[in-house]
């Protein structure tokens, strides 16, 4: 396994949690009865941070798809290079801080730690392209 694809899994894995203190937040609020009567979210949660949870969530998701289809083609074309390889670790780890980041409010570093992950993927592409 490659350690653009390693970091893809990772990702992936991380991402697929990050619902679950936003749901639990809606239980606690709504109690189990209610929150699960709700399936299409009518009553959003009154904790702050719970919300900025769900949209971090989203935001998670729509960044995944583009890292997974750069990390998979450098894979597939077994092109990858230590660049790409610690641009796909800084990218895990930016994913991480920004949830944080974003769940606690914090908006001046939301945004920095945000265009890390955006420029790990920029990495990614380049090697794609043999720019790097």
């Amino acid at each position: 396994m490659t350690p653009e694809l390693y970091w893809t899994i990772l990702t992936a894995l991380f991402t697929s949690v990050l619902w679950a203190p936003h749901i639990i937040m809606r239980i606690i609020e709504m109690k189990p009865y209610l929150a699960f009567r709700d399936p299409f979210h009518d009553v959003s949660t009154r904790a702050p941070w719970a919300q900025r949870a769900i949209r971090a969530h989203s935001n998670a998701v729509e960044n995944l798809i583009i890292f997974a289809v750069f990390a998979f083609a450098i894979q597939i074309l077994s092109v990858g290079t230590a660049l790409s390889a610690l641009a796909a670790s800084v990218y895990f780890f930016s994913r991480v801080i920004h949830y944080i980041v974003y769940i606690l409010g914090i908006p001046w570093l939301r945004t920095p730690v945000y265009l890390t992950g955006f420029f790990c993927q920029m990495v990614l592409a380049a090697t794609l392209f043999g720019w790097l």
